[in-house]
């Protein structure tokens, strides 16, 4: 993530521009089942499928573990963002997590996983973007655009994750 420089004066609030605020939907479906799919989209089980970049800090609970509530932060290149699992229900596969990125911007991200019958789940993840700061406008659009991809890559880590071979298409 590359953000610009916030201007530190503030305007005065007449004069204030909107804050972008986007909402992004990818879907993906895994060849597993919902028991084993849903407990792959926690903080500490994510570890094994987000890349060297997810590395939650828990502030709580300690030791740190996947539950509802839990308070961790994550490094984003020279920014912090603190994040809090407000929702935390592997048997209804669903998920959701607050997090504010510095004075950047605050989003939640909403993890719904579905069966479609025993042995195949659908996952659904939204993210809703707010900027703290006007001049991140356009940062907080991007990163909706490039949610918006995001499928593939996270379909493929969790296939990985569990194990399962990808078949190519002829």
């Amino acid at each position: 993530m590359t953000f610009v420089k916030a201007s530190p004066q503030q305007p005065s609030p007449s004069a204030t521009p909107e804050n972008a605020h986007v909402v992004s939907t990818f879907s993906f479906d895994v060849a597993a089942p919902i028991a084993k799919v849903a407990p792959l989209f926690a903080p500490e089980a994510e570890r094994s499928w987000a890349g060297e970049h997810w590395n939650p800090v828990f502030a709580h609970p300690q030791p740190g573990r996947d539950i509802e509530g839990a308070v961790f932060t994550v490094k984003h290149g020279p920014f912090n963002s603190v994040w809090v699992n407000t929702v935390f229900n592997i048997e209804s596969g669903r998920m959701q997590y607050v997090a504010v990125v510095a004075d950047k911007f605050a989003m939640t991200v909403d993890v719904q996983v579905t069966a479609m019958d025993p042995d195949h789940a659908r996952v659904k993840v939204t993210y809703t973007r707010t900027a703290l700061d006007p001049l991140l406008n356009e940062d907080v659009k991007s990163m909706a655009k490039d949610d918006k991809a995001s499928g593939p890559d996270w379909q493929h880590g969790i296939e990985s994750a569990l194990g399962l071979e990808r078949k190519s298409n002829p």
